[in-house]
C-alpha cells in the first residue's frame, strides 16, 4: 500500500491500494480504526483515483464525525482489562503494576511497554483457557499465536494452529475464553456446521450473549492505539 494525504483542516491520511481483481475505484472508510483505503484496478493511474478520492472528500469526512472520539494514552485516560476499566497512570518508577482499578505505567515509551504487557497477559489466559477446552475435547492446538487482527478474533488452521486477537484481552474475561472455546472446537468440526456449535456449546455452554459482545461492542476494542 502506497500512503497519500487528502488536503485540509486536518489532512486526511489515505491508503493506495492496487488489486488485479478491482474492476473499479473503491473507497471505505474502517469503522474500527478510521483508516481510508483507496481500491483501484491494476493498469488505472494514480492520479485518476487522486481525484476520485478528492472529489469524495466531504463524503469521508462525513463518515469520520461518525467514528467516537480517538483515544490517546495519557496519564488519567481509562482501558478496559479484562473488562474492567482501569485508570492509566504514568510513572517515573520501572515495569507495570495492574491494581483493581489503576494501572501503572512507565513513562518512558509507555505505548510499547503497555502493549508488551497487554500480548503478555493474553497469551497466558488463551494458553489456560486453550488448555483447558483442549482436554474436554480430547484434541490439542499444535501451536497458538497472537496477532491484531482486523477481520477475525481468532482462526483454527487444517494443521491445527490457533491464532487469536491479543486486543480480546481488554474483553471481559467470558468473551476471550468464548472464543477460545470456538476455536478449540474448530480441531474437530472445520466448519460451522450444527454438529460444530454442538462442540462449542458441549465445551463452553450458553453463549448467546458473548457472541452478541463481540458484534456490539467488539468494535470498540480497535479504538486504542498504543504505538
Amino acid at each position: 500500500m502506497t500512503q497519500y494525504q487528502i488536503p485540509g483542516e486536518p489532512p486526511i491520511p489515505l491508503l493506495l491500494r492496487r488489486s488485479a481483481r478491482a474492476r473499479r475505484i473503491s473507497l471505505r472508510v474502517s469503522q474500527l480504526d478510521g483508516r481510508v483505503t483507496l481500491t483501484l484496478p491494476a493498469r488505472l493511474p494514480e492520479a485518476e483515483a487522486l481525484d476520485f478520492a478528492q472529489e469524495k472528500e466531504a463524503w469521508i469526512r462525513k463518515h469520520l464525525s461518525k467514528r467516537p472520539p480517538v483515544w490517546t494514552l495519557e496519564d488519567g485516560a481509562q482501558l478496559p482489562i479484562e473488562g474492567t476499566l482501569r485508570t492509566l497512570r504514568l510513572s517515573d518508577d520501572k515495569g507495570i503494576h495492574l491494581g483493581p482499578d489503576v494501572l501503572t505505567l512507565p513513562r518512558d515509551k509507555p505505548g510499547s511497554q503497555l502493549q508488551r504487557y497487554l500480548k503478555a497477559l493474553a497469551r497466558d489466559r488463551f494458553a489456560e483457557a486453550t488448555d483447558h477446552y483442549a482436554r474436554k475435547l480430547g484434541k490439542h492446538p499444535s501451536r497458538i499465536t497472537l496477532r491484531d487482527t482486523r477481520s477475525r478474533w481468532g482462526s483454527c488452521s487444517s494443521q491445527g494452529a490457533l491464532m487469536f486477537s491479543w486486543r480480546l484481552i481488554l474483553a471481559p474475561t467470558d468473551v476471550l475464553r468464548y472464543v477460545a472455546a470456538h476455536e478449540v472446537a474448530h480441531l474437530k468440526e472445520m466448519n460451522h456446521s450444527s454438529a460444530f456449535w454442538g462442540q462449542v456449546e458441549r465445551l463452553f455452554g450458553s453463549h448467546e450473549s458473548q457472541r452478541k459482545w463481540l458484534r456490539t461492542r467488539g468494535p470498540e476494542l480497535h479504538r486504542y492505539i498504543l504505538d
